[in-house]
């Protein structure tokens, strides 16, 4: 199983809807097309992780690149709707630290 994701605009903010696994066969496609995105000037990002099935270390590293390039830039990434198992791998890598998670979309939406 790959890797689908969705993406959509929504009055300035982007959310990438991810489906499947985010592990080292498929995180370089995404890395570079969330780069992308950062490097065309988009600052708020949103990762729907209400689908996603499993997420490996290279996964995080993905996410740690992204957020550390937002940074700079002073943009956000913020992440919704996991599961609690993913949920779990982020409170034990502590990604929660710099990666604000969310319950809904719509709380993301308004916390920016």
């Amino acid at each position: 199983m790959g890797l689908e994701v969705g993406e959509n605009k929504n009055g300035g903010v982007i959310i990438f809807a991810l489906k499947g696994r985010l592990d080292s066969n498929t995180s370089n496609d995404f890395e570079e097309r969330l780069l992308c995105s950062i490097q065309g000037g988009e600052t708020k990002i949103i990762l729907d992780f209400e689908n996603l099935e499993y997420i490996s270390s290279a996964g995080l590293r993905v996410l740690l690149k992204a957020a550390r390039e937002l940074k700079g830039g002073d943009g956000k990434l913020l992440l919704c709707s996991l599961k609690d198992y993913i949920r779990e791998v982020f409170d034990l890598s502590g990604f929660v630290s710099f990666l604000p998670i969310f319950n809904t979309k719509e709380e993301c939406i308004s916390s920016f």
